[in-house]
């Protein structure tokens, strides 16, 4: 993302992870682990929504980590359908942020993703803010978010979103009575739109 980006590789259950860490100036807030986008359908970490996460991230304290998943780049391993990817977003979690305050946000099949760790995690760790961009409920099972997480969490659509339906986010989420930010005529990957959707996690951030 920029000349001190970090590269790393971890080890996760299939295998290595590849991974960049941007740290912010000055003593960290936490640190926010972000999940990128489908991988069969060209999703990395360097997809231009995950690197707008990042940079929301790090502008607001945040150390921001992004990976990716098994088979993309240089982690090791297969597809999964979003079971494995969540291991390795769980591994990255454990391995770069074993304790203190933690973030967790994804884009699209990355949402999708980060639900699941969000679900798993939230009785053990300090999960401080939660921030889902074009979450992909339409072909995935998104998990449901624990009550008290809801007030620590974005949920970002693009209100013409051809790859996931705005309804089928909102089906989603009127069962939780979760709120959903709607980007006025924003599409799936928010083009011409990146400095509102960084803008409005910003806020968010601050809050």
């Amino acid at each position: 993302m920029n000349a001190q980006t970090e590269r790393l590789h971890l080890q996760g259950a299939a295998g290595a992870i590849e991974v960049q860490r941007d740290a912010p100036a000055g003593t960290p807030v936490g640190t926010a682990v972000i999940a990128h986008p489908h991988p069969l359908f060209g999703g990395t970490m360097d997809n231009k929504v995950v690197q707008t996460l990042a940079r929301a991230f790090v502008q607001a304290g945040w150390t921001a980590v992004r990976f990716n998943f098994r088979g993309v780049g240089g982690s090791a391993g297969v597809h999964d359908e979003g079971r494995g990817e969540a291991e390795d977003m769980g591994a990255v979690l454990q391995a770069l942020a074993p304790d203190g305050p933690v973030a967790l946000a994804g884009f699209s099949f990355g949402a999708f993703v980060a639900s699941r760790v969000l679900a798993a995690a939230w009785s053990t760790r300090e999960v401080r803010k939660v921030v889902l961009v074009g979450t992909a409920a339409q072909r995935f099972e998104v998990s449901v978010l624990p009550p008290e997480a809801h007030d620590r969490t974005l949920v970002v659509h693009g209100e013409q979103d051809d790859t996931v339906s705005l309804q089928s986010v909102m089906d989603w989420a009127r069962p939780q009575s979760l709120p959903v930010t709607v980007v006025p005529g924003g599409g799936h990957f928010f083009h011409g739109q990146l400095p509102l959707l960084k803008s409005l996690v910003a806020r968010h951030l601050r809050s």
